[in-house]
């Protein structure tokens, strides 16, 4: 199970949550983390909490994986959501850490089926709302 560019494993609680998340709608979001070379959940986000509840669980010198469930009006008024990787590594993150990261993100990805748009934030306004619903659309 490990990924042979990171040697990181999936823990199966990742892809379990992740469908929970994108077919019950059971979270907001999801944030992950790796931890002693496995990719764990680190935080699961209520229906109810807000964007700002999300981004106060990404810390501002670590790297995370999140996937966000966002909802939005279409330009016709129409209810929808998509559902957001974030690959969240901050510029004050060591540089081991960013490398780690970086090659694990395209497998761990792959593992979670159902992504629909992608972002590389390295601060909060490369993930703001306004990102957001512009690539929702």
């Amino acid at each position: 199970m490990a990924n042979a560019a990171s040697g990181m494993a999936v823990h199966d609680d990742c892809k379990l949550k992740f469908l929970e998340l994108k077919t019950k709608r059971a979270f907001r979001f999801i944030v992950f983390k790796i931890e002693e070379k496995q990719i764990i959940v680190e935080k699961l986000g209520e229906p109810a909490e807000s964007y700002e509840d999300f981004c106060s669980h990404l810390p501002a010198d670590e790297c995370r994986y999140a996937v966000y469930d966002f909802d939005f009006l279409t330009k016709e008024s129409v209810p929808k959501s998509r559902i957001f990787f974030i690959a969240w590594c901050p510029d004050t993150s060591k540089v081991r850490s960013k490398m780690i990261y970086a090659s694990s993100k395209d497998r761990f990805k792959r593992e979670l089926d159902g992504i629909q748009i992608e972002l590389q934030a390295t601060d909060p306004t490369e993930m703001g709302l306004d990102v957001f619903k512009s690539r929702a659309n």
